[in-house]
């Protein structure tokens, strides 16, 4: 086989899922504002892109010669394609801004207006606003050539300034500098005063490139200015794990990101070459580290455009919906004890995991909480009942991940709170994150132990669950309780080894596990029985098993996927993958569970799991999937799989293209999955 041909790049093909977002943006059946959201999404996502692939390619790129020619790739072709994609991108980015929703505002009366376009009662509201608002966070720092360049942080946007003194004869003289455009600390949209029946927005770097001149640099003339973006490596610099305190590591990893080497310079394509020429020596930039972008930068920040109470804005909004056998009950502990539960977020209320910890926390029959935390919302009711839990008593013990990228600093902060009041907290272990997601609770019942586990694709973080789709298991299964307590075990001394009958747990048995079933179906497809993979993941990266998937369709067995983001197989390629189809939906959830679906000759077998078909999740990181075996429940996960299968209106193709045409069907009725979905499950509440 020709390997060049077998599999996508990774962060092509991220590139490629980044281009879906952007054309639910574009997509005018999609409201307004909910197309503004997928805008700031795309560049949210592409800003991070770049703090961390971009970033790591940079850095591979720095390797010697000998070493570059033993990688799979060249970094310098790499870093090339994702230059030309990218460019090819924000083109079409700004397109959509400025040509589709600018316009769509304006038909609503809204206008987005310059400094220049003010009115004097415009102008005099925008100055009072900048002297009482935004001036006290103005802090203008010098860039001169050969000295230390200033300290810019990545997730803020800049005016580089170019001023000439007013009052010095001769030859102009001119100086440089750089002022932050307060975005974190006040709004980045200003709603001016209506005039005229006009409902005008000016953005803040606009209100700065007004004020600055009489209001801060009133002995210069501001002679240019543009704004500019500086994005860092955002890698946690750690030295060696294996050896001291993992969380005084992580602290000063921290104060170590922020001074990252610089990955990308975005800047105002106005800008003259000399004035960027300065901004290169200044902050020791390379030519492939510059972004030609537009007046603005970091977009992300679309999310929190004022609204006007204008009507069908946005979605119409799904109640989360109950479930009545669970609400009928006195308590969590009675329905569970009395069947499985399958909980589907957004689609069914968050708050059964709330009330399930809130109850363990105080009842008098539970004797121990054991967790496992990557990423918590701010403000954690999971927290909140945590400590809750500690102050009554019972035995809590939280694994927090403290590499949980991003949430580093939050994560340190809970731990620190548990702590103190008392629960037990383990720590990251050395170069494996711990990323599995779940809930254990031990009762004491009629003089017996039972173990009530609560699994999840998903994250405890309350917040998220309203945008993620994500799915969960509430069980007293004795067997699987057992092997979550084994998990717990090893959790808290690495040296335990246990084996699992039950759960897939990487980075020790998943791999095996999921070979073993792959190998099943290849067996039956050989006998010439109905052979079925069915897969619905996040990203599929990892190369050895995409080589069980390539083996399982040449060897007759049916392929489907739903990938949601990175896809490095190449579907439907004569010889090699042709019994595979793969698609992907982009909606108004991000979807995030992940099931895997085996035909077992006719008695599927079905799991939900944390982890994502990655090298990193398969082999370095702490996961677990687990089983559902109650016969309602696997076919309400495997008739919801086929509910995303049918999609017609937001599943694109992954193709060898990757130019993702959105996906045709024979049906002449409109799929939409996530809302079927939603309809779906509002049939089987009162059940």
């Amino acid at each position: 086989m020709n390997r060049k041909k077998e599999y996508f790049n990774r962060d092509l093909s991220w590139l490629s899922f980044n281009q879906r977002v952007l054309q639910e943006a574009e997509d005018p059946t999609v409201p307004l504002y909910e197309r503004m959201k997928f805008l700031a999404i795309f560049s949210s996502n592409l800003d991070e892109f770049y703090r961390i692939r971009v970033a790591e390619w940079k850095r591979l790129n720095q390797l010697v010669l000998k070493t570059r020619k033993q990688l799979k790739e060249s970094p310098k072709d790499v870093l090339r394609k994702i230059e030309r994609i990218v460019q090819r991108d924000q083109d079409r980015f700004n397109t959509i801004f400025w040509s589709q929703i600018l316009k769509e505002l304006a038909e609503r009366n809204v206008f987005i207006i310059t400094e220049k376009q003010l009115s004097k009662k415009q102008e005099v509201f925008v100055r009072k606003y900048f002297e009482e608002a935004v001036k006290p966070y103005i802090k203008p720092m010098e860039i001169v050539a050969g000295k230390p360049a200033p300290l810019l942080d990545d997730k803020s946007i800049y005016l580089a300034l170019k001023l000439c003194d007013f009052d010095k004869p001769g030859p102009r003289k001119f100086e440089y500098f750089v002022v932050e455009i307060p975005s974190r600390k006040v709004p980045r949209f200003l709603p001016l005063p209506i005039e005229k029946g006009k409902q005008s927005v000016i953005i803040l770097g606009d209100v700065l490139r007004l004020c600055l001149q009489l209001q801060v640099f009133q002995e210069y003339e501001i002679v240019e200015a543009y704004s500019i973006k500086l994005t860092r490596d955002a890698e946690l610099p750690l030295e060696d794990e294996f050896s001291g305190s993992l969380l005084k590591k992580v602290k000063k990893g921290l104060t170590a990101r922020v001074k990252g080497h610089p990955t990308r310079l975005l800047y105002d394509k106005s800008m003259p070459v000399d004035f960027l020429d300065i901004l290169n020596k200044v902050f020791d930039l390379n030519k492939g580290d510059l972004t030609p972008g537009g007046r603005y930068h970091n977009f992300g920040d679309l999310m929190g455009f004022p609204t006007f109470n204008l009507k069908g804005i946005h979605y119409e909004a799904l109640q989360p919906l109950r479930i009545k056998s669970l609400d009928d009950e006195h308590s969590m502990f009675d329905a569970i004890s009395k069947r499985d539960y399958l909980l589907h977020f957004p689609y069914h209320s968050y708050d059964y995991v709330i009330r399930f910890i809130n109850e363990a926390a105080v009842d008098e029959k539970v004797r121990s909480i054991k967790i496992t935390l990557y990423r918590a919302a701010d403000h954690s009711k999971i927290i909140e009942a945590l400590l809750k839990a500690c102050e009554k008593g019972k035995q809590v013990t939280a694994f927090i991940e403290l590499k949980a990228r991003f949430d580093e600093e939050s994560n340190i902060h809970y731990a620190k709170e548990l702590q103190d009041a008392g629960a037990k907290v383990l720590y990251s272990f050395p170069v494996l994150k711990v990323h599995s997601k779940m809930l254990y609770v031990e009762r004491i019942e009629d003089d017996k132990l039972r173990r009530y586990s609560y699994l999840s694709t998903g994250n405890f973080n309350e917040n998220t669950s309203r945008l993620y789709g994500d799915s969960s298991l509430f069980t007293r299964d004795k067997y699987i309780g057992r092997e979550v307590a084994s998990v717990f075990d090893i959790l808290a001394d690495t040296r335990i080894k246990r084996e699992f009958q039950h759960l897939l747990v990487a980075p020790d048995h998943m791999r095996h596990d999921l070979y073993g079933m792959i190998d099943r179906e290849i067996k039956n497809a050989l006998k010439g029985k109905p052979a079925l993979i069915f897969l619905k993941l996040n990203s599929l990266q990892d190369r050895d098993i995409i080589e069980k998937l390539y083996e399982a369709s040449q060897e007759g067995v049916e392929v489907k996927l739903i990938i949601r983001g990175i896809c490095c197989l190449v579907p439907g390629v004569e010889g090699l993958s042709e019994n595979i189809k793969a698609i992907s939906i982009v909606d108004r959830y991000l979807e995030h569970s992940r099931v895997l679906i085996f035909g077992n000759d006719g008695d599927p077998k079905v799991f939900l799991s944390s982890a994502d078909w990655m090298e990193r999740n398969l082999s370095r990181r702490f996961e677990v999937g687990f089983p559902v075996y109650q016969a309602d429940l696997k076919r309400e996960l495997m008739e919801m799989m086929e509910i995303q299968w049918r999609d017609n209106s937001k599943a694109r193709i992954i193709n060898k293209m990757q130019n993702n045409s959105y996906r045709k069907t024979q049906s002449q009725t409109k799929r939409r999955a996530q809302i079927d979905l939603y309809a779906y499950l509002k049939g089987k509440s009162n059940q």
